[in-house]
């Protein structure tokens, strides 16, 4: 657990309508922030996993569960926990063997995103958390979608930031050597070195937040920095690599999430970054075909569009959710 205290400790030190908004050139200068309640930090025992969470906001609140990207934490949430905490209830856990989740071997813990999506359901349940709104970006929309498949009934809303379910939605030149490890497999160790070397390095960890944004050197280097410490443990490259193996599985369940959306029609707000390298802006307009209510947002910015546009999308989510009874 010293990496957990010691991650712990920096993080909290470095603090049916469709409705179109295109945000093309750089917001206005920001209003001054609204600071809604403190955050709170902890952990949960999930059948023997310690999982780390933030969390702020009173309880009996609307509640939104906020599930985090590669190659990221809930530290992508920092910003947005303190701005909504006043009006909701906010949850943002980090994914077991990321962030200040307990990391487990590879041979003690399966990291497939069946299992892990198992681990933060339950960690939901635990926490008492039935009813909620979802806000999924990268990794959070598998993991997100496999826990709205299994109880339709908790879902309130999507909040959907670069979530991908559909194939359109993903950028085949980006994808190219991960399309090719979910070809040749897990043993080519000369294509998952090739990986390995370009994105878990400093440089290539911080080209993830700062590529595609107005203003690379306004990103907090916190993010990347966080992040480069958790990858350089023993045995992350190896855990990292057979998820990005695993993601192929998430591409064959595209057909049931969309299905899952035609059927139950959760209202959505798409904020979606259209200079992310991974994920392009036709898996937003995926959206758009199966659901009747979506207020659709088009981004100027990067993967972590909060880092850039978080003001923005804070008063998103506060009108979309108030315009629909969820407050």
């Amino acid at each position: 657990m010293k990496f957990l205290n010691t991650v712990v400790s920096a993080i909290a030190l470095t603090t049916a309508a469709v409705s179109s908004s295109i945000v093309l050139s750089e917001p206005a200068a920001a209003q001054e922030t609204n600071i809604g309640a403190e955050t709170r930090y902890g952990t949960e025992d999930v059948a023997g996993v310690e999982i780390f969470f933030r969390e702020a906001g009173d309880p009996t609140k609307p509640t939104l569960v906020l599930l985090h990207g590669f190659p990221a934490s809930s530290h992508q949430y920092r910003e947005l926990l303190r701005e909504l905490g006043d009006d909701y209830y906010l949850i943002a856990p980090d994914y077991p063997g990321f962030g200040a989740s307990e990391f487990r071997d590879i041979d003690e813990y399966e990291y497939s995103f069946d299992n892990i999506a198992n681990t933060i359901d339950a960690f939901l349940e635990q926490r008492g958390i039935t009813k909620f709104s979802l806000f999924i970006q990268d990794y959070g929309a598998p993991i997100g979608m496999r826990i709205a498949t299994r109880h339709p009934e908790r879902i309130q809303s999507l909040i959907v930031q670069n979530g991908n379910l559909y194939e359109e939605g993903l950028n085949e030149e980006t994808w190219a050597p991960i399309m090719e490890l979910w070809q040749s497999g897990l043993g080519n160790t000369a294509l998952k070195e090739q990986i390995a070397a370009s994105v878990f390095s400093l440089e290539g960890l911080k080209w993830q937040y700062t590529h595609g944004t107005r203003n690379p050197d306004a990103i907090l280097p916190d993010n990347w920095l966080l992040d480069y410490r958790a990858f350089s443990r023993p045995g992350q490259h190896e855990m990292q690599l057979q998820l990005f193996y695993d993601y192929r599985n998430n591409v064959a369940k595209y057909p049931e999430w969309q299905a899952y959306l035609r059927e139950h029609q959760p209202p959505a707000l798409i904020v979606w970054a259209k200079n992310d390298a991974f994920f392009p802006e036709p898996g937003a307009q995926g959206f758009q075909r199966d659901l009747n209510d979506v207020d659709y947002n088009i981004l100027d910015t990067g993967h972590f569009a909060l880092e850039e546009d978080g003001d923005y999308i804070a008063t998103k989510i506060r009108t979309f959710l108030y315009e629909r009874g969820i407050r």
